[in-house]
């Protein structure tokens, strides 16, 4: 375990090696779970100030979903979350050519429609962060879908990358360009050992 600050870090995090592979899994992250994607309460009125401008890039369906859901759910075990169609896709994902779901958030910030990237959750994943019991540090965890992501952990070998370097934009955006040089430093120390 590595801590730094007020986050307490697994070893898998600097241990393991990770890289989506979206040819195998076709974003299956955005399909495949018990709910929509964990939002932070801060991040409920970023999905309303980004909500119109992403309305364009999702089919009918999903805005039709929108419309009758509203914009984020409740969820008795995860929170708020984002909605589903029939508690499997994601109303914010869209499926490219290929096949690939990906998230309409995200293609309305590249295409520079928006200034929020997506959920936290979505950027980090794997990584899962929870609160400790009295709710002062972030537990983070690196827990990647068995079925889903082994072509990922497969990819994430043969090029070794580790899922700290991987998500290294994600874990800034999070939590800062210190903490990341933070964990850098000590993972690589404890590679050096």
């Amino acid at each position: 375990m590595i801590a730094i600050d007020h986050v307490l870090i697994s070893d898998e995090v600097v241990q393991e090696q990770f890289v989506c592979d979206l040819n195998h899994c076709k974003g299956g992250c955005c399909v495949d779970g018990d709910a929509g994607a964990p939002l932070a309460d801060d991040e409920l009125d970023r999905i309303n100030e980004v909500h119109d401008a992403v309305l364009p890039y999702l089919p009918a369906e999903n805005r039709q979903a929108l419309k009758k859901q509203g914009h984020y759910v409740y969820d008795k075990e995860f929170g708020w979350v984002t909605p589903t169609i029939e508690s499997k896709v994601c109303v914010y994902g869209i499926t490219d050519a290929n096949g690939i779901v990906k998230c309409g958030i995200e293609q309305a910030y590249n295409d520079g429609k928006v200034s929020w990237k997506k959920p936290i959750s979505c950027h980090l994943f794997p990584i899962r962060i929870k609160k400790s019991k009295k709710g002062n540090t972030d537990l983070v965890n690196y827990e990647p879908r068995e079925d889903l992501c082994s072509a990922a952990c497969t990819l994430g070998k043969s090029l070794k990358i580790p899922v700290y370097v991987f998500l290294k934009d994600a874990l800034i955006r999070k939590y800062g360009e210190a903490f990341y040089d933070t964990l850098e430093a000590t993972a690589q120390h404890l590679k050096n050992r």
